[in-house]
């Protein structure tokens, strides 16, 4: 029989990293965490978690095993925050999901702004890699996500937003800054600092060069734009990143430019299939279209 306790205590120290941290997260002692680790362990059949000198360290099978006690927990806190909203009376709560590419500036500056007009409101903002935010939303954990297309996921409903395009980025002194636009032409033989191939940008740019038969000596990779930027700015290279990213950059040791042919960004709000939507999530949503269509045209 699964003692909940043990589940808890199962969670914590993946969380926290390690049995001192989940121990005192817990208010026990660390004997008493490993005792219930030990416990769950034999009770389910299951090796989860290895010893690396004198911390545990969560397997394969442990880090599968949380996903889904996350999404158990995830329930239970719903519950907890709706009831404290309402014995505070608060106007209410929105937990939001968003790319890498949100994440750096352009959302936490408009929940900012956002929050300074709704002051009883609570907003939790979470940023990960698409498929990240669509589990987050598709388990509930999440009210509404911002994802980059194509998505072909279960359990999800997908409203498309306006499409941006990707920009170049150089280093201010670089001599490709001079010019107004670029071309792949214009990236042939220099250093280039790529997003690596798990990330859907990756794909569409490697298409537009190797369409133009364009060779670049990639030099970096990196699963973030804001690393690729950041690679940029110290001179490393130039690339190919997403404009909400290379935005927060700017007068930071980069110039941007359009690229041209364009490389589209399509992103889409990411809603759990048969939800409820509550308005505020629905007003949010259309706040950060309208934010979007401004950044098109700014």
């Amino acid at each position: 029989m699964l003692n909940p306790r043990q589940i808890e205590a199962f969670r914590t120290v993946v969380v926290t990293g390690g049995v001192t941290a989940a121990a005192k997260a817990l208010n026990v002692t660390q004997p008493a965490v490993t005792r219930l680790i030990h416990d769950l362990q034999y009770a389910l059949g299951l090796t989860l978690f290895v010893k690396r000198g004198s911390r545990l360290v969560p397997t394969n099978v442990a880090l599968s095993l949380y996903r889904e006690v996350e999404r158990q927990f995830v329930g239970l806190e719903r519950i907890e925050n709706a009831a404290r909203n309402l014995r505070e009376g608060r106007a209410g709560s929105l937990r939001v999901a968003a790319l890498p590419a949100f994440g750096v500036g352009f959302l936490p500056r408009l929940v900012g702004h956002y929050l300074k007009q709704r002051p009883d409101l609570e907003i939790a903002l979470y940023s990960s890699i698409s498929s990240q935010v669509v589990d987050w939303v598709a388990s509930g954990f999440c009210e509404v996500g911002f994802a980059q297309m194509p998505l072909d996921f279960p359990g999800i409903d997908i409203e498309m937003l306006p499409s941006v395009e990707q920009v170049a980025v150089v280093p201010a002194d670089h001599r490709l800054a001079a010019k107004a636009e670029l071309v792949p032409e214009d990236f042939a033989g220099e250093p280039f600092v790529s997003l690596e191939q798990s990330t859907q940008l990756r794909y569409r740019v490697d298409a537009l060069f190797s369409a133009h038969g364009v060779a670049r000596s990639t030099r970096v990779e990196t699963p973030l734009s804001m690393i690729a930027c950041g690679l940029v700015a110290s001179g490393v290279g130039v690339s190919v990143v997403d404009p909400f990213t290379a935005a927060e950059y700017r007068g930071k040791g980069i110039e941007i430019r359009p690229m041209r042919p364009a490389v589209v960004f399509d992103i889409a709000v990411v809603w759990g299939a048969g939800r409820f939507r509550s308005a505020v999530a629905r007003d949010f949503a259309a706040t950060v279209r309208s934010a979007i269509e401004a950044h098109r045209h700014g």
